[in-house]
């Protein structure tokens, strides 16, 4: 543990985080994956997720059940499980996560993934990283010179000469991914294939190849927005691993050896006494980690086991003499 605040429970929850954060940059310590649970994911923007963002974090979220799924819109941009994609990305990749239980999230089925696996092409990518005001740059999956979809929209909004044909080797699984046959096609709602929308009516991401998102464009549901695909296996592999660390931790500190929550450990009264003895009682727990860490790892080599077996009478007895006789002068 790298940091401690205290205060009332349950309250100034984002603050206290964003306060601990603050006082690791001047020890230079390195900035990363941000992995928290869900009372941070339900502060407000500005009490944390934004400035955790400024501090050059990246949050990786989970969601209560009734968050999962469709969560807002930005520019006609859809903002699914913090992640802003195609407005029109089939509904149900739209909704895989909508009123999933915390039990399926932990061990998503077969299906699930598959439908999370399928939401790839559809989401906007990143074209340039947050400036100082924290705004960023999304570009249209359908747009650039590596489109993830077909979109008939994009033909219409941004015209391009058809391509000269061009063999492709069968062979070669990257040449066949890489066509656009075998990239997913947008689908467009019945009444706009029959009568196409005028450009002004399309959303602003359909217009443009790129939207620039402020801080402000998603309002209160920006403190939903991640960094990383939620339920990928990326997501899932950093979020687990940060929150069973986490959770270790506290398990030690609530063990029987510091036991942080039992008042007979801590009789001393008044908010200062208390808050150094719980210091002292983290700074013990954190000395507890490192001793198991050096038991593992900093175990000395053992030296080769020596030869302590004894001769055999056989190797003890003096040579046979040799019955033959001597060299005649």
């Amino acid at each position: 543990m790298l940091g401690l605040v205290i205060d009332t429970p349950h309250k100034r929850v984002g603050q206290n985080a964003i306060t601990t954060l603050r006082g690791f940059a001047p020890l230079g310590l390195p900035v990363g994956a941000l992995a928290v649970d869900r009372a941070y994911t339900d502060q407000a923007t500005e009490h944390f997720a934004r400035p955790a963002r400024e501090l050059g974090y990246h949050l990786i979220l989970d969601y209560k059940q009734d968050q999962r799924g469709l969560q807002g819109s930005a520019h006609g941009a859809l903002l699914i499980d913090g992640n802003l994609a195609c407005p029109l990305m089939p509904t149900p990749l739209i909704h895989a996560a909508k009123g999933l239980d915390d039990k399926t999230v932990r061990t998503p089925p077969e299906q699930l993934n598959e439908l999370i696996t399928a939401r790839e092409p559809y989401w906007l990518k990143l074209k340039q990283s947050a400036d100082a005001q924290g705004r960023i740059r999304l570009q249209c999956p359908a747009a650039g010179p590596s489109p993830s979809v077909t979109c008939p929209r994009r033909g219409r909004t941004r015209p391009t000469p058809p391509a000269s044909p061009a063999a492709v080797d069968l062979t070669n699984a990257r040449q066949r991914a890489a066509h656009l046959a075998a990239k997913p096609t947008i689908q467009l709602p019945d009444n706009e294939r029959k009568r196409p929308l005028p450009l002004a009516e399309l959303p602003r991401i359909c217009q443009k190849p790129t939207i620039t998102l402020r801080p402000d464009d998603l309002g209160i549901k920006d403190k939903l927005r991640q960094d990383r695909r939620y339920l990928t296996p990326t997501w899932q592999d950093t979020y687990k691993s940060i929150r069973a660390n986490t959770e270790g931790v506290n398990g030690r500190i609530k063990g029987h050896h510091i036991d942080l929550g039992d008042p007979k450990n801590r009789l001393a009264h008044g908010r200062v006494t208390q808050t150094l003895l719980t210091t002292l009682m983290v700074c013990l727990a954190n000395q507890h980690i490192l001793l198991s860490r050096r038991q593992v790892h900093d175990r000395p080599e053992e030296p080769a086991p020596q030869d302590t077996t004894t001769p055999d009478e056989h190797d003890l007895a003096p040579p046979k003499a040799d019955s033959r006789p001597p060299p005649r002068e």
